[in-house]
């Protein structure tokens, strides 16, 4: 690029000429080890300032409004809201009164993620919940970890359906927030972060794709709130630079609700100005 010179470790220069030089298996092999460079990149630069606690959000919101609806957060950290400086300002506790608000009745919320988790842990975040307990609606985040960890598309989105199935099969409605977009993580260096920027478009096209298929809700984090994150990193991320911070996460609900309500079958709640997921679209902040 014009005016400035991005300096590469010997062994990427390598790894990259291999990917430029090469063809076939070459070239596949190349680009594995590339992402792998950027996971490993990513772990040691990131690090973990926030640890692995979250705060407990679970609660009824909005009581006086009764005739409860269950929200149920499932996934990896975001869903968790690591990051979040409070329990009221991680993604549950601000999607359920958000969600209280726009339907004018209380919110029970139940948060099953956990940091760290993959797509393949849903199943025991599913199995550990209660006996007998059924959601209204869940919410699914989920899909960094597979990216960093080198889980493959494929298996990624075979899990996520399983999810969906079992969750659809129990007459609760499923949102899932598909992969973020990992290009906007500036803690990680050129041109890992656009590798990692192209596996999370894939991942989350085909967390997309499933999620339709199976009657649940899609919505795009990568375009709702992406540029948002972009373009306001300061605000948006947390101190590790990775996890969205509680104004990272507001911005998340806002863009997660009218997906939520859709899936309710409420598009009359939903807020000015949307028609639906199809709809929505990043908003000034």
């Amino acid at each position: 690029m014009r005016g400035s010179l991005v300096r590469l470790q010997p062994r990427t220069v390598a790894l990259l000429g291999a990917v430029w030089l090469g063809g076939g298996l070459g070239v596949a092999l190349g680009l594995r080890e590339v992402v792998r460079l950027q996971a490993r990149t990513a772990r040691r630069v990131i690090g973990k300032p926030l640890g692995e606690d979250v705060h407990a959000a679970d609660r009824t919101y909005k009581r006086k409004y009764g005739e409860p609806l269950d929200l149920l957060l499932l996934g990896d950290s975001i869903a968790a809201g690591l990051g979040a400086e409070t329990a009221k300002h991680t993604l549950g506790a601000q999607l359920a009164r958000r969600l209280a608000k726009s339907t004018k009745r209380s919110v029970h919320l139940h948060t099953a993620a956990h940091v760290g988790s993959e797509t393949s842990m849903l199943r025991a975040q599913l199995a550990a919940l209660p006996a007998g307990y059924r959601a209204d609606v869940a919410v699914i985040v989920v899909g960094g970890n597979d990216i960093t960890h080198r889980v493959k598309v494929s298996e990624s989105r075979r899990h996520l359906g399983e999810a969906v199935r079992s969750l659809r099969e129990r007459g609760t409605a499923v949102v899932v927030g598909t992969c973020p977009d990992l290009g906007a993580l500036t803690a990680v260096p050129q041109p890992l972060r656009a590798m990692g920027r192209l596996a999370s478009r894939q991942l989350a096209a085909a967390q997309r794709d499933v999620t339709t298929e199976l009657g649940g809700v899609a919505v795009s984090l990568a375009e709702v709130v992406g540029p948002f994150f972009i373009a306001q990193p300061d605000q948006m991320f947390a101190v590790d630079r990775f996890h969205p911070s509680s104004a990272g996460y507001r911005r998340t609900a806002k863009a997660m609700l009218p997906g939520v309500l859709v899936s309710l079958g409420l598009s009359d709640a939903l807020p000015h100005g949307h028609h639906g997921p199809a709809d929505i679209r990043p908003r000034p902040a």
